[in-house]
């Protein structure tokens, strides 16, 4: 019983140092105050970029809050609490024009408390998603035969609507993964009427049925590689930059710049300077700016890919 409560004390003790050091972040944003370093140096270096990507914008954080939910917690047998905790980010942006968008994003960490300190913070790293294992590489392999399907028009507003209500919920009605970021962008055009087809060869075509999918349905890169290639159902055409974009067309990233892609987003909106604000799962975000360079996964090597959806008026 008497670790039962220690254990408890130094949970409610680690939500308390740990929405200290949110506060901490959300005032370095807001008001510029001086940060200390407590946590991985890719969280200060993330959250400077973010403040210059603000400057460089014009766009002001006028109101910002945080909120941490412990999920899991264990006590080892050195005395150390290990706590696995989401942390809520919701800043209201203004721009130049007056204009307000709330934008919200959702980390998931795991801190470490020993002797009341804190020692170590730091942000879950997820394993990419439909890999059959860990170190292979899916490639989206065209059919010879192309499966012309029927017509159809992508709704737009239908992809958005689904975007919003599910960035940071999973849908039962589909498996989902602990990556779960193109899972989701599919999910979303999905929505959007686009249709599935390939089924059941999960290197070609783009879909997901019970328990087996497309590696275009769920892998970032197998899905940018779709996406270039497809000429009948979902279908895009690549365009040069992020202004050409619409609500409703998809981003994939390729944060190393090493030619595999590994993220992949859906534009929700644009800003007031016509760029696009997106929404993504895995690291759950809503409108957020679209070159993502306030993520602990941005480098200067970043390679973007930028795709309009297209309806398909093929006849079967």
């Amino acid at each position: 019983m008497f670790f039962l409560y220690k254990k408890v004390w130094w949970v409610e003790r680690l939500k308390h140092i740990i929405e200290d050091l949110a506060e901490a972040r959300l005032h370095y944003l807001v008001n510029g105050t001086e940060m200390r370093q407590n946590g991985p140096a890719g969280d200060l270096e993330a959250l400077t970029r973010k403040k210059e990507l603000l400057e460089k914008r014009k766009v002001d954080i006028v109101k910002a809050k945080a909120k941490a939910v412990i999920v899991n917690s264990s006590l080892e047998d050195d005395g150390t609490l290990c706590v696995l905790y989401t942390i809520h980010f919701e800043y209201l942006c203004k721009e130049q024009d007056g204009h307000l968008y709330l934008e919200e994003q959702i980390e998931e960490r795991t801190a470490f408390l020993y002797d009341q300190l804190l020692i170590k913070d730091r942000e879950v790293k997820k394993k990419p998603a439909g890999f059959s294992d860990g170190n292979s590489v899916i490639e989206y392999e065209r059919s010879e035969r192309e499966d012309f399907g029927r017509a159809f028009q992508y709704d737009r507003l239908a992809a958005v609507q689904y975007a919003e209500k599910f960035w940071n919920k999973r849908n039962p009605a589909y498996k989902n993964f602990s990556d779960n970021c193109t899972n989701f962008i599919s999910q979303c055009l999905h929505a959007g009427k686009a249709p599935m087809r390939g089924h059941p060869n999960r290197g070609s075509g783009w879909w997901m049925k019970q328990s087996s999918w497309s590696y275009s349905w769920t892998v970032a890169h197998s899905m940018k590689m779709y996406l270039a290639q497809s000429k009948a159902g979902l279908r895009a055409v690549q365009v040069s930059s992020a202004e050409e974009l619409m609500p409703g067309d998809v981003i994939c990233y390729d944060f190393e710049g090493d030619g595999r892609f590994n993220h992949t987003t859906i534009v929700v909106a644009k800003d007031k300077s016509n760029m696009p604000l997106v929404n993504a799962q895995t690291y759950d975000s809503r409108m957020r700016y679209w070159s993502y360079e306030d993520s602990t996964a941005y480098t200067p090597s970043i390679r973007y890919a930028f795709f309009h959806i297209t309806d398909d008026t093929t006849k079967e």
